[in-house]
């Protein structure tokens, strides 16, 4: 008997925003990739993320391993981008303003 060796595809998409996900699921590269710098087994993934079946969680561990400097890139551009989107988002809040709601309202209640 001859072991047939076949390559599989790797198991990730990217949405029409460019988001790379596990295929199949809504679980992001990222997701994977942090869940794994951060210790994590693929064992440990799984159970945190049920929807991904193991064999994806070892394909998507050993896709950014080869080619780790392209995956940190990507990861790095989603933390500038998220970044960007937070300093829109509170250069749009007047902070002093939703407090001042807050304690008025805490005041009436009491």
């Amino acid at each position: 008997m001859s072991l047939v060796i076949d390559t599989d595809p790797i198991p990730l998409k990217a949405d029409q925003d460019g988001v790379v996900r596990v295929a199949g699921t809504r679980v992001t590269l990222d997701t994977i990739v942090t869940a794994f710098q951060q210790g994590a087994t693929p064992e440990e993934i799984a159970e945190q993320f049920p929807t991904v079946p193991l064999p994806d969680i070892y394909a998507v561990i050993s896709f950014y391993l080869r080619h780790r400097a392209e995956v940190e890139a990507y990861l790095e551009e989603g933390r500038q981008q998220a970044e960007a989107i937070r300093r829109v988002h509170e250069s749009c809040l007047d902070r002093q303003a939703v407090r001042d709601r807050l304690l008025a309202r805490r005041a009436g209640q009491g």
